[in-house]
């Protein structure tokens, strides 16, 4: 499966978040005329990410969670919000392999969540539409090996029981 050229499945959440934060301050406050700048660049392009800092900044502002939000706030959940994304579907992707699928549906995404210890805790109370449930069988609910083996023999040793041919009762008289 291809990535995009913005998403780095190997770069861990912190690298994201302190690559994208640097690199939005390196731009800093523009001074001069527009020409002398350069071409324009929106705020996730500049942070170096995908998700959009600007509409995340827009619902941190709408849903009122502050007075007050900081520049950096918006930058660094994009970069959280793309990083979880990425870890999510680079899973569910290795999942619909797995399944020798091309394309990743609900099914895969709960593998993916259920399988992943961290994505497991952060997602535990999350129902996922269509995304079934974990392959589990209690380790009570299975045969110990010792049991397991004398049925295995007492079914081998038994005997035939004598039967008369798939007749019935009636002895093969139809009707009578």
């Amino acid at each position: 499966m291809s990535q995009r050229p913005g998403l780095h499945s190997s770069r861990t959440m912190a690298e994201t978040v302190k690559e994208a934060t640097a690199l939005f301050e390196k731009g800093g406050r523009p001074r001069g005329p527009r020409t002398s700048r350069g071409p324009l660049t929106n705020k996730s392009a500049r942070a170096g990410l995908q998700f959009p800092v600007s509409r995340v900044n827009r619902f941190l502002k709408k849903g009122r969670y502050a007075q007050r939000i900081g520049a950096n706030a918006p930058i660094y959940l994009a970069a959280v919000l793309e990083y979880l994304t990425a870890e999510v579907l680079e899973l569910a992707g290795n999942a619909a392999r797995d399944n020798k699928k091309a394309r990743i549906i609900p099914r895969h995404i709960q593998l993916a969540v259920g399988n992943d210890e961290e994505l497991h805790k952060l997602l535990h109370n999350v129902t996922i539409a269509q995304g079934g449930v974990l392959p589990n069988i209690h380790s009570v609910l299975l045969p110990k090996a010792s049991k397991a083996k004398a049925l295995a023999e007492a079914i081998a040793t038994a005997s035939p029981k004598k039967t008369t041919g798939g007749k019935g009762k009636t002895g093969g008289k139809r009707g009578a």
